[in-house]
This record gives structure tokens, sequence and C-alpha cells, in this order.
């Protein structure tokens, strides 16, 4: 079989390859600092995610759908930041921070698989929302069957998804420069490095990751335009502000995260900004899972008296 001259000693090259992630700063003194503040971040995230899902699990309250979307939403969070947290915390310990081409692949597989598991969770709780607000006699009747075909179809989309990108990443050259100026292997940065003609493949990352990310929110726009039809159908006062509270969280969750994943990578990557793509990034990958839990938590009693039934019963053991 004929062999097509340096092909191999290309794919070689690549294979082995490793990259150096410069971070989110180069001065030792500020790098202690993130360190110490991203450590007790991602602790807090941690420890916030499992207790939700602890909750869950041994408190018989928290049986309805939505319990079970937020469980699932919890667990997905501890997941996301794990994936580019633990590497930024050693990195940020080290004078070079690398990484290998598979280890780049393996963390931009999970990355995208995680975020995009997270974007269908909410839509899903989205919909339950509408449901509760929508049939709230029939709700838990409504929703039983359909909690677990919603959150089974948002794990496979989403490694589906991510398959097909880590594919498309998998076939690029790299012969030039190996610095990628962030803390983890996004796709942007690492695309602008290939000496590959990428323009094929961030058309189709774009396309095809334009439908699997927004589709989930348009169809939480429609949710909420339902909701909002819904609740003014209502007599003034007549269930307004348990709609509201019931709703307010995840509102709240949805901006916070639909506002810095559009902010990022809806953009293309010649007019990517690694300084904001940076900043913007910490947000969703490390601020945002930790503010999940409190902001789910200290709106909703059902989970607030599950906690102090919980602290209850250690407390009396």
């Amino acid at each position: 079989m004929s062999r097509i001259p340096g092909y191999m000693d290309s794919r070689n090259h690549t294979l082995h390859l490793d990259f150096i992630l410069l971070g989110l700063s180069s001065d030792p003194a500020q790098r202690k600092f993130l360190f110490v503040i991203f450590l007790v971040m991602y602790t807090v995230g941690i420890l916030g995610n499992f207790l939700i899902i602890l909750l869950i699990l041994r408190n018989s309250q928290l049986r309805a759908p939505m319990y079970f979307f937020l469980g699932h939403l919890s667990l997905v969070d501890a997941c996301f930041t794990s994936v580019t947290v633990p590497k930024m915390l050693a990195n940020l310990l080290m004078p070079e921070a690398t990484i290998s081409y598979a280890g780049c692949l393996t963390q931009m597989y999970f990355f995208f698989a995680f975020g995009v598991t997270d974007s269908f969770l909410l839509a899903s709780m989205a919909y339950d929302r509408y449901v509760a607000i929508r049939n709230p006699l029939h709700y838990t009747t409504m929703m039983s069957e359909r909690v677990r075909v919603f959150v089974a179809s948002s794990w496979i989309i989403s490694h589906l998804h991510s398959l097909l990108h880590i594919i498309l990443m998998s076939r690029l050259s790299f012969c030039g420069s190996r610095e990628i100026p962030h803390f983890f292997c996004d796709h942007q940065p690492v695309l602008a490095l290939s000496c590959t003609d990428t323009s094929l493949i961030e058309m189709l990352i774009f396309t095809e990751g334009s439908l699997v990310v927004l589709s989930p929110f348009v169809f939480i726009v429609i949710s909420y335009i339902l909701i909002l039809v819904t609740v003014l159908r209502l007599p003034a006062g007549t269930g307004w502000r348990k709609a509201f509270s019931t709703c307010g969280a995840h509102l709240s969750v949805v901006v916070l995260f639909y506002g810095t994943v559009i902010g990022v990578y809806f953009q293309p990557t010649a007019k990517y900004s690694a300084e904001k793509g940076r900043v913007t990034t910490v947000m969703y990958t490390v601020v945002i899972p930790m503010l999940n839990p409190f902001i789910y938590s200290l709106r909703n009693d059902d989970v607030k008296g599950a906690f102090r039934r919980t602290l209850c019963r250690k407390v009396g053991m």
C-alpha cells in the first residue's frame, strides 16, 4: 500500500504533542491568590451540589419530578466544574502547565458533554415548571413518566454531540505554536493553533453547535411564554406569587448560564478574544455551578425543610 509522503510523520507528531496552557495569569503572586480563591469556590460548589443530591436521595418529601431534574442538574454541575478546575488548580502551582494531545481531547469531550447536558436539563425543567403551573392537580401523573425520558435524552444527545466534535477536532494537525491562551482545552483557541484548514470544521461546529445549544434555549423561551400566558389568565393575586416563586430560581440559572455561553461561543474564531473568553468561561465553569445549589435551596422551602430535618437527625444521633 502506498503511503502519502510525510503523512504518518505528521500524525505521529500530533499524537505526541503537548500543549502549554497559559492559564489566567503569569504573575507568581497572583497565581497563588487565584489558587486559593478557586480552591474555595470549587470546594463550595462540589459540597453544595452533592448536598442537594444527598437531600433528594434521603428525603421522601423530595420525590416530585422537579427534584429528579434538580438532582441530575446538581450531578452535572459537579462533573462539569470538575472537568476543568482541578487541572487549573494544579497548573497554578506549576511553572509551566502542559496537557497532552489525548488529555486535551478528553477534557474537551467531557466539557462539551456536561455543558450540553446542563443545557437540555434546564430546558426540561422549564417544561416541568409549565406543567406544574398549567396542570397542578395532574402534574405528578403527567411528569412521572416523562421525567425519565427527558433526563435520558439529555445525557444521550449531549454525548453524541460531544463525540461528533471530538472526531472533527482529532483530524487537526498542529505544526506551530503549542501555547493555548486559556486555562483548559477549549475548542476555539485550539482551532486557532491548527495549521490545517479549519473552515469546514468551524462551519460544522457552529451550525450543529448552534442547533444543539440554541434549541433548548428556544424551548425555554417558549415554555416561559406559555407560563406567562397561563399566569395572566388567573384572577389577580391567585397563584401569582406561587408561580413566580416556582420559576424564579430556574429563570435565574437560565439567564446566568446562557448569558455567558452565548457571549463566548456564538462568534467566529477569528473574532475570539482570549482574555474575554477566559473571564467569561470562569463564570459558567466555576461561579455558576457554585451558585446553583444556593439559588435553588434559598428560594425553595422544600429543600430548606429537608436540610433542617437531615441536620436534626444527625444532631439527634
